[in-house]
């Protein structure tokens, strides 16, 4: 029985990691290292996220280690019971390593944040914003699967049905790193429910996913480039928004961004809220702008329209929903389309990381 550990190996760097631990301990030995408190409490904490990395791959590796003294064992006396309970064994030891390789993968500066969410309806009318409604109740059950929190901050109903356009904020640790998966054009392809006719109509909308950025990111914002609208919520009510004048809406002038938002009834805290929104937009926008100048990124906010969708939900005249990026392909709509949505994720950024 055997693990390649080297398929893991671009993506734990455990040995990277120890020759750093080492370095640390050899540089904190040092009889002077306390002089320079701000240095050495850098040090330190640096070593601590090194120690809290490593601690679950030497974990999984001592159980990987038992598995196969039991498995040697087993082969010895011939036993078939232990040669079952150690399969069993196995599976479990796969999922523990497929999870830490997960984790791993999600260790860009911005993963560990929350994640702000758009959905917008395309070209498709009321079917598209229908559309947009469903991706954005998926997206909800998803982030409650997960137990993180979720607050909408701007819900902009259809006339007739669904969502012209909805922004939400999923609270919860490697919410950003995992969410980021999903930015890109989404397709439906299904028999309408408002065609009387009962033809098949596609339909388009897109998601693009921020992250939340905390105080440690500074982005100066000079207020004599927004200009501030408020108005009153409009929406489909209840839990999604409030109905006083109170809603806020930014506009950034120089780069054309607009935020709003309009789930509190205090228009302070609204303003308060966009403020947040819009240095996340501002940051997301000058970090991409850098990165497009460096040539290192791959462009997810297509035209929203046919041919450039990353996944198609496709519930005529089959049912099943595939990721045009990893070819991971589903049959069961219903779950799909309930947040279970966790393989269409993992695909996306374990293949993405195995291609840096």
């Amino acid at each position: 029985m055997t693990i390649n550990w080297k398929k893991y190996g671009g993506c734990f760097e455990v040995s990277k990691l120890e020759a750093r631990l080492k370095e640390i301990d050899e540089i904190s030995s040092k009889e002077d290292f306390y002089k320079d408190i701000s240095f050495s409490k850098e040090i330190l904490i640096e070593k601590s996220g090194l120690e809290n990395r490593l601690k679950p791959f030497y974990g999984v590796y001592e159980e990987f280690k038992n598995i196969k003294d039991l498995y040697d064992i087993s082969l010895e006396e011939n036993d078939e019971k232990m040669l079952s309970d150690i399969s069993e064994s196995v599976k479990s030891l796969e999922k523990a390593v497929l999870s830490l390789e997960m984790d791993m993968t999600l260790s860009g500066k911005d993963d560990k944040l929350n994640a702000i969410l758009e959905i917008h309806a395309g070209s498709g009318g009321t079917e598209s914003m229908d559309f947009a409604n469903m991706l954005l109740r998926m997206y909800l059950r998803w982030a409650e699967r997960r137990k993180f929190k979720t607050a909408i901050m701007e819900f902009n109903a259809g006339e007739e049905a669904g969502v012209k356009s909805v922004t939400f904020v999923a609270y919860g640790k490697y919410a950003y790193g995992y969410l980021k998966a999903e930015s890109g054009v989404h397709r439906l392809v299904r028999i309408s429910p408002f065609d009387a006719n009962k033809r098949r109509h596609t339909s388009f909308a897109s998601v693009f996913v921020y992250p939340e950025i905390d105080d440690s990111i500074d982005v100066v914002i000079d207020e004599k480039d927004v200009k501030t609208d408020t108005y009153r919520s409009s929406g489909a009510g209840g839990q999604h928004v409030n109905t006083t004048d109170s809603a806020v809406r930014l506009t950034h002038i120089p780069t054309g961004i607009v935020v709003a938002c309009q789930n509190e009834r205090s228009q302070h805290k609204n303003k308060e809220t966009a403020y947040k929104l819009l240095r996340a937009r501002l940051y997301d926008y000058y970090k991409k702008k850098r990165e497009e100048e460096e040539d290192k990124i791959n462009k997810t906010k297509k035209e929203i329209s046919w041919g450039s969708q990353i996944r198609s939900y496709t519930l005529n005249p089959n049912r099943v929903i595939k990721d045009h990026r990893t070819g991971v392909t589903i049959y069961d709509d219903r779950s799909v389309f309930d947040g279970d949505i966790d393989e269409f994720i993992s695909a996306y950024l374990l293949g993405v990381k195995n291609k840096e």
